[in-house]
């Protein structure tokens, strides 16, 4: 699917697009954990939902762009072959495609709770993450994706 995606062409529409859909999906997904934890420490709902819309929909997609520009220039002191784009719509685009896992580690955040289920998923979702992230990345900076 990847591949496919750079084959369109450069289109920061799209790529921000990718980054806001993900962002968002992963602020959705913190809903369970911030509602229990608002019942059980008697904090205000709102307030902490408004707390997770800033950081996540607001904050994140800005500091995943730099992280992207940063991921970019050690790619090419190894002498990667890509461009900028390219390491932006592999991050985005490996968050995006991570999120259902997102949506099932918000889930058991707030249904079971801080332990070992919570830590396995979370688990999953980053190997996840990285396997979509460094496939992404070895198709954009040397042709190769396995």
């Amino acid at each position: 699917m990847y591949r496919r995606l750079l084959a369109l062409g450069p289109r920061e529409d799209r790529a921000l697009a990718f980054v806001m859909g993900a962002c968002a999906v992963m602020f959705i997904a913190q809903w369970p954990r911030l509602s229990r934890e608002a019942h059980l420490l008697g904090k205000d709902l709102n307030m902490e939902m408004g707390g997770a819309l800033l950081g996540t929909v607001f904050m994140l997609p800005l500091i995943l762009y730099v992280f992207a520009g940063l991921v970019h220039m050690i790619m090419r002191v190894l002498r990667g072959q890509g461009g900028s784009y390219q390491s932006r719509l592999a991050l985005f685009w490996a968050l995006l495609a991570s999120c259902p896992l997102a949506l099932l580690y918000g889930l058991v955040a707030g249904f079971v709770g801080p332990g070992v289920q919570l830590q396995f998923v979370g688990l999953i979702w980053l190997a996840v993450f990285l396997w979509f992230w460094i496939s992404g990345l070895r198709e954009t900076y040397w042709g190769r994706a396995q």
